[in-house]
């Protein structure tokens, strides 16, 4: 059980730099490890493309500032950070329906790169001091 305090006292948003930095460590990591299994290193190439035009877009959008004074930006960021991960999806769509395998190969590294992201940021927000 999760304690509601927990949930319900804000804390400030943490540098996404490092979250990033592992989720691009990822992706470079997994190169050899297409290369050692004899998967598409052209599947590495379309998943690591994906993964680093969607941190140019969330890099980008984070310029941008966040609260209850700024309400439009905060709903464009949403909105821009949902859009990040569909467009992806809407890629390796598009993939899969000529090649099945590159679309799967590339979406199983930008997922790993992307919940590595993720965790890492749940982590640094929770572990942050609360305001």
């Amino acid at each position: 059980m999760i304690p509601r305090s927990m949930l319900t006292t804000p804390r400030p948003v943490p540098d996404r730099r490092l979250p990033a930095a592992a989720g691009s460590l990822a992706v470079l990591l997994g190169l050899p490890v297409f290369a050692a299994a004899g998967w598409s290193l052209g599947a590495w190439g379309l998943g690591a493309a994906l993964w680093f035009a969607g941190e140019v877009v969330a890099f980008g959008i984070a310029r941008l500032p966040l609260g209850a004074n700024n309400l439009v930006s905060s709903g464009l960021v949403g909105v821009a950070m949902t859009f990040r991960v569909v467009a992806v999806m809407m890629v390796l769509v598009a993939v899969a329906a000529t090649n099945e395998s590159l679309a799967l190969a590339a979406g199983l590294l930008f997922a790993a790169a992307y919940s590595l992201e993720l965790g890492l940021s749940l982590l640094l927000y929770f572990a942050g001091s609360r305001t």
